[in-house]
């Protein structure tokens, strides 16, 4: 399903054609790179955001979403909300619209930690919900 949203830039008018798995990965990787900042900072390091696609728009397969932070001791728990809270639902969320997502050591043997998500970019029978919730482990 793609949806067409006409932007502005300038004196131009181009379109800009998204698809579902696009918008719920940038929803992902947002949701991901946002905790990283607020609960995986050390003062002086990055964090880093690694995606990776199919190649070719019509070629089915798996979007994974990577962000990796510096912070092992911090490992992201899957919790509940308060119904009044301004907080905590950013993970949940991603669990409800990832096909996967789980915690693991960051690659190439350097400190912290990944946590990542995968999408499917084709679609699902209607009806079929959710992909399974990993929680993360450690």
């Amino acid at each position: 399903m793609l949806t067409e949203a006409p932007q502005e830039r300038g004196p131009f008018r181009t379109r800009h054609v998204a698809s579902l798995p696009s918008q719920t990965a940038t929803l992902i990787a947002s949701e991901l790179a946002a905790n990283a900042v607020r609960h995986g900072r050390v003062p002086g390091r990055d964090f880093h955001v690694r995606l990776t696609a199919p190649l070719g728009g019509d070629t089915p397969g798996t979007i994974r979403i990577e962000v990796s932070d510096t912070r092992t001791e911090k490992r992201p728990t899957l919790t509940t909300a308060a119904p009044d809270a301004e907080t905590g639902r950013g993970l949940h969320l991603v669990s409800q619209l990832a096909e996967r997502w789980a915690v693991g050591p960051r690659s190439g043997g350097g400190p912290g930690k990944t946590v990542w998500a995968e999408i499917a970019t084709e679609t699902k029978p209607s009806g079929s919900g959710p992909g399974p919730l990993q929680r993360p482990h450690g």
